[in-house]
């Protein structure tokens, strides 16, 4: 396996575009991922994120930018699910994805797992870690960690989070004005205006995901705006 030279400053100011399909989507499959990453590439991307190791494989194969990999998995007993334990992380070495992004939120992980472990095991193999996280308080336990980023992801994803329809970006700001390390810009990010705004709040990178990579997603926003349309002419 071979290491790979990774620097967050190569992200900073940039768009990091999560190419994701889940089984039950018309896109699931490693071939459509690495394509899809292909375009985000063409389109500009400067690092993908990616779910499931031979995802990660194809899209390194595919693109000659930093991947984010991360494993969504189900325990019993834990609500955790983005790379929960040390099983998850060591494929992601495997697989040799430049950056591993963790759930780093407060809830128990399964098998009781700690979080600086992972982030320990994570950086013996020489990768970076990111952190997702729903609050600032989480953000800042994080960092303590070792976390060498921070995700707004998982606001929204918990249900001590804000819940709301647009991205958190009272989040961005706040993490933004404590920590050292890069606050990355995820969740809910429909518009560039918004990634600007995210920006301008002290954002270092934006994941943008479903607005680009899903299109039965992106169909339907123009479908249920055709259908309200043809709601207020009735």
């Amino acid at each position: 396996m071979s290491q790979e030279h990774f620097d967050w400053k190569q992200l900073q100011g940039q768009l990091i575009v999560s190419c994701q399909a889940l089984e039950d989507e018309p896109l699931h499959g490693a071939h459509f991922m690495a394509q899809m990453a292909l375009a985000a590439y063409q389109g500009g991307a400067k690092a993908i994120r990616a779910n499931g190791v031979e995802d990660v494989k194809a899209i390194k194969q595919t693109v000659n930018i930093p991947v984010i990999g991360l494993i969504k998995r189900e325990y019993p007993n834990s609500d955790v699910y983005i790379t929960p334990t040390h099983i998850e992380v060591n494929q992601l070495i495997m697989a040799n994805a430049n950056v591993i992004a963790l759930d780093a939120t407060k809830r128990s992980r399964p098998n009781k797992e700690a979080l600086p472990d992972l982030i320990d095991q994570i950086h013996k193999e020489g990768k970076q870690a990111m952190a997702d996280i729903s609050t600032l308080e989480e953000g800042l336990a994080a960092a303590e960690a070792g976390a060498d980023a921070v995700s707004t992801t998982m606001s929204g994803y918990t249900p001590y989070s804000p819940q709301q329809k647009g991205p958190d970006l009272k989040l961005v700001s706040e993490l933004s004005q404590v920590l050292t390390i890069p606050v990355i810009a995820e969740g809910r990010i429909t518009r560039p205006e918004e990634m600007i705004e995210a920006f301008k709040r002290g954002a270092f990178a934006v994941v943008v995901g479903s607005a680009i990579t899903r299109p039965q997603l992106i169909t339907e926003r123009y479908t249920t705006a055709a259908a309200d349309w043809r709601k207020d002419r009735i």
